[in-house]
């Protein structure tokens, strides 16, 4: 695993829905080795343990990522307040990201709330090939709808509440779509209910799906141990470290 560390310039900073941002760093040695599925670990001033933040956007040739990130707590609500000019302390790229198939293959994304961002830069890979359901908890929280779109993408948006597009859950739009569809994978991200509902529908239609997981991480790089997962691989149960070996696994070795 090839990862760089230092302090890199934002070039950018927005605010797509309530307590969820996005920004924009200049940093392309990470770019340049990032991948759709990594995440970077972002150095939180006054604070000892880093955050990971999924990469929602990846630019090699202008030598940026993309990060969005929700308030959830002290860190992040520092991380919330960072400007364009700032700094920021990032290592990265890290982990095991989604596996890129041919641009041509057919790919169905799904994405639960903060989980959605991970997924764009797959989307983009797979472009007009790729549908996109995605879920939020009302038109409050939606966010990136256009960017998929604008990625070629076909997209369902769902919201619990009704209150944009379409009432309910992923899961079962996905069930939907499958009825009249044979992706050629499944990629996923969200809730951890969400994902192992995902992995039973694509087995029962002989869909192989990849999901990232999370999990509190500490070093990120898979030296403290304290991220791991249960993992059925060959037949044999083993533990892997979500920040190293994944945050995207295979759906089907999954033990949730």
């Amino acid at each position: 695993m090839s990862y760089q560390q230092g302090l890199f310039p934002v070039l950018s900073k927005g605010n797509l829905a309530k307590n969820i941002f996005d920004a924009v760093i200049y940093c392309p040695a990470i770019a340049q080795e990032a991948r759709p599925g990594q995440f970077v670990h972002i150095r939180i001033p006054s604070h000892i343990l880093r955050r990971p933040i999924s990469i929602a956007g990846i630019d090699a040739a202008a030598g940026t990522i993309r990060i969005i990130y929700e308030i959830r707590g002290e860190g992040t609500k520092i991380l919330a307040d960072i400007k364009a000019g700032d700094m920021m302390d990032v290592l990265g790229p890290l982990g095991h990201g989604y596996t890129m198939q041919e641009p041509e293959k057919k790919c169905v994304v799904v994405g639960g709330g903060i989980g959605v961002p991970p997924l764009l830069p797959v989307a983009q890979h797979y472009g007009q090939n790729t549908t996109a359901v995605l879920g939020f908890r009302s038109a409050q929280a939606a966010i990136l709808e256009n960017d998929f779109q604008k990625a070629g993408a076909s997209v369902v948006l769902c919201t619990d509440d009704g209150s944009m597009g379409r009432k309910g859950f992923v899961t079962s739009a996905l069930e939907e779509l499958l009825q009249s569809d044979t992706p050629d994978v499944i990629c996923a991200c969200g809730p951890t209910v969400m994902l192992k509902k995902v992995v039973e529908i694509a087995q029962r239609y002989g869909i192989p799906s990849e999901i990232s997981l999370e999990e509190r991480m500490a070093c990120g790089v898979g030296a403290c141990l304290g991220c791991a997962c249960k993992i059925n691989r060959n037949g044999k149960e083993i533990f892997l470290h979500v920040c190293k070996d994944g945050p995207v696994f295979s759906g089907e070795e999954v033990v949730f």
